[in-house]
Order: C-alpha cells, then structure tokens, then sequence
C-alpha cells in the first residue's frame, strides 16, 4: 500500500480510505481546471483532447477571476503520486493560459477486501 504523505492530497486519501474507499480500484477523477475567460478555457480544452483525455467545459455561475471550469477526466487509481503527476501536468499546460488547478474528486468505490 502506498505511503500517502501528510499534505491536502494525502488528507484527502486517508480521509477516502477511513471511509472504506478502494485505493488500489480505478475509477474516473475529475480535475477541475479554471480559467480567466473562454478563449483560455477552448485553448486547453483543445488541448487536453488531443492528448487522449475527456473534458467538459463550462462557464460557471460563481463569477470571479476564474468563471471557466473545465472538468479533466482521467481513469485512474487515486494515488497520491500520480495524482500529484497529473496535477503537475495540468498546471504546465493551463498556467500560460492563465489557468490553474481548483482540485479534484471521484466517487467511492468499496473496498471489498476482508478486514
């Protein structure tokens, strides 16, 4: 089991396996990018498309600097380093578009090991 160290990714995961999450079980993540208008938002969207990846992108109604949320979809296992890889990945394409990472999340899966 990976060592998950102590920062907001690794809150998070130890927070999702106290709850009975599957660490090791893949499932979509949704990392969510924000952008100051739409013309960046496109920019990247276009982007993250060709390199394999589903979007969706959005204007948001929570106004702001950053009112364009796009949504990246990846397929994965939610572990701490290739979380962070990923995060790392989205902020050298979105920050010279004047993006930048807002988080992201999953839905459970149960881990259905015995105890």
């Amino acid at each position: 089991m990976e060592d998950i160290p102590d920062d907001e990714n690794g809150a998070v995961l130890r927070r999702m396996r106290s709850r009975g999450d599957s660490l090791q079980a893949a499932r979509d993540i949704d990392y969510s990018v924000i952008f100051p208008d739409e013309q960046s938002a496109s920019t990247f969207c276009r982007l993250i498309v060709s390199n394999g990846l589903k979007v969706t992108c959005r204007q948001s109604d929570t106004g702001g600097k950053y009112p364009w949320d796009v949504t990246v979809i990846k397929n994965m296992s939610p572990s701490h380093r290739e979380i962070g890889e990923m995060e790392s990945y989205l902020d050298m394409l979105a920050g010279p578009l004047n993006g930048r990472n807002d988080g992201w999340g999953c839905f459970r899966v149960e881990d259905m090991r015995p105890k």
